[in-house]
């Protein structure tokens, strides 16, 4: 079978147990601070295991694509070098949501895998491992499936801790957790091996293909572990390894799926296709930069930015170790779209952008690439040891962007190891730079948890009734709130928007009888809506009635403004292509703020262009039209996703016309011609290549115009002209100016001329040699300039050096005659001159320039060109 056939295989048997068909999340992690990366299947559903959402379905199935290449799930140092490690993978799962547990999840994993329907595998070849403890899911093997005790493995707590096991699965350090049955797959007794828990494991005998994970509980930071009220099955089946059993073959490298992968990369670099680990890496490579890229990651200096770049150089550096010249790395990207591009059509939709990316990258690179290489070279002749120094490590990587993982590539193919410890030392400084994943870390436990859920009643209505769930004070759940005291109000129904998808959370306040509670800000976790704020009065408990009032004004003018970051969104794909994907956005009650992926600076007639066209788009008075719909039909309409809000199967698809189709649970006007008007205010970069647009709207669009009319008018009235004349008049000014400029130069340079004569005299004669050194203050370098070329004329032999003090600041300029530079250089005046007065100078052997900022020591430097001239002849 070939792997897409795995892959739709694995999908179909689910859904005829039951289970709904669930698109792969994307790459970067929704509303998850914990992850770098999506690193497993189960992550998209991480919030069903903890309690904190409820889905129309309790079973799931599906295909994720998974990269681990930082943090603590972190392959990428051994790609290329094993069977089976990398950065990007597919992993099958199916999963219950507190539906069936041990025994069924158990079940279906054997028939998928040997009945004949299915995968067909033998059964006398599959071996199986339990947590020690878990006896039941032992007798569920041995007894009800049939599996001999001979080919099952209790592993225990092997990894010198309680409950760390190969066979004892955790989220993290906190969270839900336990125990998990793998099933391995025999290879032969050719391939060296043994099973699991026996001295030789790490063989390649003996294949890990599936995991089936038991969450029963959850382990507090205390270490302590607490039955969950709905235990949930978590599987996982790596496409790439089971794959390979069915393929027959040993390595992940030799099924179908890198087979051609493998072929692009050695076209591409101009190689032969003999299966290099440094061809792997490449063929890899592509996969996870790719995805990576389409999913919205751009290469940068820190965070997810930063992998990426590492991944990128990676694989270019094993490029031109195989030959590679110039940039080939993008040149793969057709190739992946033809292989994975069907399973995944974000990749046939981002293909241009995906390449235009890493052309960008490997160009960069390669201006840094032949220097550093160079420079490890030597420092490796000169290495004493089989240890590279963290301080070479890490000059490397601050000069010329080697990532340690590169220089330790290089460093293993010489067999010399890095200094780890020591770089760790150097980039102390330098934290900012997010080389691992510390940023994404998070005790769940700590998290505010609320079981109900509240009920959002603000799409139409901003007041209404509530009852008072649940209080928090300092993040502790409380049953009173008392005057003067922070807070945290949950409700079972309330109209307040939490903040979500780039639109903050209402403002307001909650009336219970003399007690008012001012909601500042409003946020969510799970399905509650937290309203933060102080009561200014009386006082809350739980399950009192309230009152609600969300501050219309400033939902109206929010509102306006994210309605419009819909339509600007639209428009800067019209105006700049396809590729522009949102990178995130901010939009309050003053104006919108919208980051996308782009590489260049946007020209003023594109700007112009977005402002025009949204501002059509406006005038068209379109109905905003909202429709609740399942995730692969609103995909179907055409629907974009927004950097940043997480879905779940139900979604909102928000229209405007047929102008802008995208997912969205914000708060929006009701027509687009309620905005008004959209002005944009500001353009810049925030990152490689991210730029920003903020805009104003309505109102605020409307006084930012007023201000500018009345500059205009301040402007006009200065020049003596109208707003309708504004440009004659400042042109007639600036070319006055611009003559007025000219007249002053021929002035000075007549003064200079007549000063020449004067100066000429003072000349004083040392061994044959006019030497002239004169201060005149107030003239500018080019003044300066024209008379020692004057001077040298009338001189004749000649050393001079004119000092000035211009602005606050010494203006320098030697000059030495042309029979004179083989011994006196006007470039080693100068020099001396120049740091007298706390500059630096130099120039030609018969001119140079410097300056300085000590004024008081002018004439000290100026002195010192007699000295020079009796010395230097």
């Amino acid at each position: 079978m070939k792997s897409a056939e795995i892959r739709e295989a694995f999908l179909r048997f689910f859904e005829e147990q039951g289970h709904t068909r669930v698109a792969s999340s994307s790459l970067i992690p929704g509303n998850d601070p914990t992850l770098l990366f999506t690193n497993a299947g189960m992550n998209q559903f991480k919030d069903c295991f903890l309690g904190q959402e409820k889905r129309a379905y309790t079973r799931a199935v599906s295909s994720q694509k998974c990269v681990r290449a930082g943090g603590k799930h972190n392959d990428l140092e051994n790609v290329g070098y094993t069977a089976r490690h990398h950065t990007f993978f597919e992993m099958l799962g199916n999963f219950s949501f507190g539906d069936y547990f041990k025994r069924d999840a158990i079940t279906y994993a054997w028939n998928f895998l040997t009945s004949e329907k299915w995968l067909n595998l033998p059964k006398e070849k599959l071996w199986v491992t339990v947590y020690a403890s878990d006896d039941e899911a032992y007798d569920i093997w041995t007894k009800d499936i049939g599996v001999p005790a001979e080919r099952m493995v209790r592993i225990g707590d092997n990894k010198g801790a309680p409950y760390a096991s190969d066979n004892f699965w955790t989220m993290g350090d906190t969270g839900p957790c336990g125990p998990c049955t793998e099933i391995f797959y025999d290879h032969g007794a050719d391939i060296w091996g043994g099973p699991p828990g026996s001295p030789e494991e790490d063989g390649d005998r003996y294949i890990e293909i599936w995991n089936n994970v038991f969450m029963q509980f959850n382990r507090t930071a205390d270490g302590v572990l607490h039955p969950l009220p709905a235990p949930s099955v978590d599987t996982g089946m790596g496409l790439e390894r089971i794959s390979a059993v069915l393929q027959h073959v040993h390595s992940n490298y030799e099924i179908d799926l890198f087979q051609s992968l493998l072929s692009a990369s050695a076209k591409a670099i101009g190689c032969t296709n003999d299966a290099q680990a440094s061809l792997k890496v490449v063929a890899d490579h592509i996969r996870s930069c790719g995805f990576l890229i389409a999913d919205g990651v751009l290469p940068s200096n820190e965070g997810r930015g930063y992998v990426l770049r590492r991944i990128i150089r990676r694989a270019c550096r094993h490029g031109n170790k195989l030959g590679a010249k110039g940039s080939f790395f993008y040149q793969i990207v057709a190739a992946l779209v033809a292989e994975m591009g069907e399973a995944f059509p974000e990749l046939k939709s981002q293909q241009a952008h995906i390449e235009r990316v890493l052309k960008a990258e490997e160009e960069q690179f390669a201006k840094t690439l032949e220097q550093g290489l160079k420079i490890l070279e030597q420092d490796l002749a000169e290495l004493k040891g089989d240890v590279v120094p963290g301080d070479v490590v890490f000059k490397l990587y601050d000069t010329y962007g080697f990532p340690m993982d590169l220089t330790g590539d290089i460093a293993r193919e010489r067999s010399l190891t890095i200094d780890e410890e020591g770089f760790e030392r150097e980039m102390e400084a330098q934290r900012v730079r997010a080389r691992s994943a510390s940023s994404f870390g998070m005790d769940y436990n700590s998290l505010v948890k609320v079981d109900v859920a509240t009920e959002f009643t603000g799409y139409t209505a901003h007041s209404g009734s509530a009852k008072i769930v649940a209080l928090y004070k300092d993040g502790q759940s409380v049953d009173v709130l008392s005057e003067g005291e922070e807070g945290v109000v949950v409700l079972n129904q309330t109209p307040f928007y939490a903040e979500s998808g780039g639109q903050i959370g209402d403002c307001g306040f909650l009336l219970a009888g003399a007690a008012r509670f001012d909601v500042r800000d409003t946020t969510k976790t799970g399905g509650a809506f937290l309203h933060h704020g102080v009561l200014d009065s009386g006082s809350l408990i739980v399950g009192a009635p309230v009152e609600t009032h969300v501050d219309a004004d400033v939902r109206h003018a929010t509102s306006l403004n994210h309605s419009a970051t819909h339509l600007l969104h639209a428009a800067l794909r019209q105006v700049l292509g396809e590729h522009v994907q949102q990178k995130g956005s901010l939009v309050d009650s003053q104006r919108l703020r919208f980051d996308f992926s782009h590489f260049e600076a946007i020209k003023p007639e594109q700007l112009k262009a977005l402002e025009d066209i949204v501002n059509a788009e406006i005038r068209k008075n379109s109905e905003v039209e909202t429709e609740e719909t399942d995730i692969e039909t609103a995909k179907q309409k055409g629907a974009m996703a927004l950097f940043g809000e997480k879905y779940g199967d139900s979604v909102r698809v928000l229209s405007m016309g047929d102008f802008s189709v995208e997912l969205c649970g914000g708060i929006h006007a009701t027509r687009t011609g309620d905005i008004g008007l959209l002005k944009i205010i500001s353009e810049g970069g925030v990152a490689s290549g991210v730029r920003r647009i903020e805009a104003l709207t309505g109102a605020a669009a409307l006084a930012y115009l007023n201000t500018a009319e009345e500059q205009l008018k301040e402007a006009a009235n200065l020049v003596k002209g109208s707003r309708d004349n504004l440009i004659d008049k400042l042109s007639a000014v600036l070319e006055r100016n611009r003559l007025l400029e000219k007249q002053l130069e021929q002035l000075q340079a007549k003064a200079a001329s007549a000063a020449g004569d004067d100066l000429s005299a003072s000349a004083l004669d040392v061994k044959g040699v006019k030497v002239l050194a004169v201060r005149l203050d107030g003239q500018d370098g080019k003044a300066l300039l024209a008379l020692v070329d004057q001077l040298k004329n009338k001189l004749g032999r000649a050393v001079i050096l004119l000092g000035s003090v211009h602005e606050e600041k010494v203006v320098l300029v030697a000059g030495v005659t042309k029979d004179l530079t083989g011994q006196l250089k006007a470039g080693d005046l100068m020099k001396q001159a120049a740091a007298a007065v706390g500059g630096k100078g130099g120039g030609r052997p018969d001119m140079a320039q410097g300056g300085g900022i000590d004024a008081g020591a002018l004439d000290t430097a100026l002195a010192l060109t007699v000295p020079f001239v009796e010395q230097g002849l």
